[in-house]
């Protein structure tokens, strides 16, 4: 399994599923807003830095607006045909870093966009790549917090993400600690530890 690949062909599915303008966890963006954003930052590698630095952010959003006009199959289309030529993320070393946490992310930002969402189903192969990534990148995401971190799977499998004074255990599903590390609140998770470095982490800011 290839968490990029299969989360590309998941989100395609589920924008053709849900159309243009259903609300998503991206706060003001819908749908095609948020379909616009990965076509720039796969396809317009010259404005994709604007999505990271304040400053540049009317750069990114520029070409953003360039798909207003654009069917929205069609743009559904280009993402499901994969970054063309000339970007970076045709390498495949690239693709597989960047764009799993990038896909995974996103599906779930459309899938949990309204309320009455449910978590997907279990899936040991596609768990074990979200549990992988956290520990690649959960000390970049977790930057910010004030404590330390400790992940935890329900099966008790841990691990320590970043040291600190106090620690807070956050449990859940490799899919739900992902989420909570880009800073979704819309993820089942439990976070344990004294109540006010467990606040203190809650509220904490996070993700990149």
């Amino acid at each position: 399994m290839n968490l990029a690949t299969d989360e590309r062909a998941a989100i395609c599915d589920e924008f053709e599923r849900v159309g243009p303008d259903k609300p998503t966890l991206c706060t003001g963006w819908n749908t095609r807003d948020l379909l616009a954003h990965l076509l720039v930052r796969e396809r317009q590698p010259w404005a994709a830095p604007g999505i990271v630095v304040p400053a540049l952010a009317p750069v990114v959003e520029r070409a953003m607006r360039g798909f207003a006009n654009t069917a929205w199959q069609e743009m559904i289309d280009q993402l499901r045909a994969g970054a063309p030529a000339w970007s970076p993320y045709r390498i495949g070393k690239l693709d597989a870093i960047a764009n799993g946490a990038e896909f995974f992310v996103h599906h779930e930002d459309v899938r949990r966009g309204e309320p009455g969402w449910e978590p997907r189903p279990p899936d040991p192969a596609r768990d074990g790549q979200l549990w992988e990534l956290l520990a690649r990148m959960g000390r970049l995401l977790f930057r910010r917090s004030p404590s330390g971190i400790v992940v935890s799977r329900p099966s008790g499998e841990q691990q320590v993400i970043k040291t600190g004074p106090g620690v807070v255990t956050i449990i859940g599903e490799p899919g739900e600690l992902v989420l909570t590390a880009f800073g979704r609140k819309a993820a089942r998770v439990q976070f344990e530890g004294e109540p006010t470095v467990v606040e203190a982490v809650a509220s904490a800011s996070r993700g990149l």
